[in-house]
């Protein structure tokens, strides 16, 4: 069996490639994404193919494959980067890692949300610069989480993990919206299922933790902005690339330009405040 790996990846996990009996491992060896030229001659006749996120594996590479390809893994736990309905057709099995990056994808969101409401880059990046003389009453002071509301898009696993390590902080209120409603999920922490509008509109911390779905993708639009409080802080630990370029574009609007524009795993914040 042949496999193409498309990344620099943990030596353990190839060591166990190699050691499958008669498993051939060509692999792009490299922590750089793939080129796409090199991604498509290398998967060409290949039966595996381990990929990452940032690998679109479309009709195109599939195509270049050819019939023999049997398997794809990514190393992630999303997959909108795979041409699903394409890679049913031929009959090829699907392998991701569910649940590998609970822990740390929550604890990032938390950290990103303090980050923001506490204005740290701000007050580091001031430091830094000379401008901090001695302490201010009203300087750089923020908002806090105590008695706050939290709304979270996406009660799964991640989304419940931020609620649990947000709750002590003394949040008030924790909305969710989704599909459907998750009572049993919900209940640890008395959260509220509720229209994304409303959320938008009450929550003083927004937290994007949802799949990218095609029901998904772009449900933090521009009217999903224009009603958020201007204080409100906005954390997206989703990969939904059309919600990042709305933030941007409707907090700066709106808010003024105290955020800023970052990859996928941030956070922005609207005006300051006491």
């Amino acid at each position: 069996m042949a496999v193409f790996v498309t990344r620099r990846i943990p030596a353990e996990g190839l060591r166990v490639l190699s050691q499958a009996g008669g498993c051939r491992v060509q692999q792009w060896d490299s922590e750089e994404p793939v080129p796409r030229a090199e991604l498509l001659a290398g998967v060409a006749g290949k039966d595996g193919l381990l990929c990452l996120l940032s690998d679109r594996i479309d009709r195109e590479v599939l195509e270049a494959a050819g019939p023999g390809l049997k398997v794809i893994s990514t190393m992630s736990v999303g997959f909108d980067h795979l041409a699903l309905e394409e890679i049913k057709k031929r009959g090829i099995r699907v392998g991701y890692t569910p649940d590998v990056l609970t822990d740390a994808t929550a604890e990032l969101s938390v950290a990103l949300l303090l980050s923001a409401c506490r204005r740290l880059p701000e007050a580091v990046e001031q430091v830094k610069n000379g401008g901090w003389t001695t302490w201010k009453p009203l300087w750089m002071c923020g908002y806090g989480l105590s008695d706050s509301t939290v709304g979270i898009i996406g009660l799964g696993r991640i989304g419940q993990a931020v609620a649990r390590r947000l709750k002590p902080f003394g949040v008030k209120k924790f909305l969710y919206t989704g599909s459907s409603p998750k009572p049993e999920s919900g209940a640890e922490f008395e959260a509220e299922f509720v229209p994304l509008t409303r959320l938008a509109e009450e929550s003083d911390f927004v937290v994007v933790t949802c799949a990218l779905t095609p029901a998904t993708q772009g449900m933090c639009n521009k009217d999903f902005f224009t009603r958020m409080k201007k204080t409100s802080v906005f954390v997206n630990t989703s990969s939904d690339s059309a919600t990042h370029r709305e933030c941007h574009i409707c907090h700066k609007k709106h808010h003024g330009s105290t955020g800023s524009q970052q990859p996928p795993g941030w956070a922005t914040r609207g005006g300051h405040a006491p």
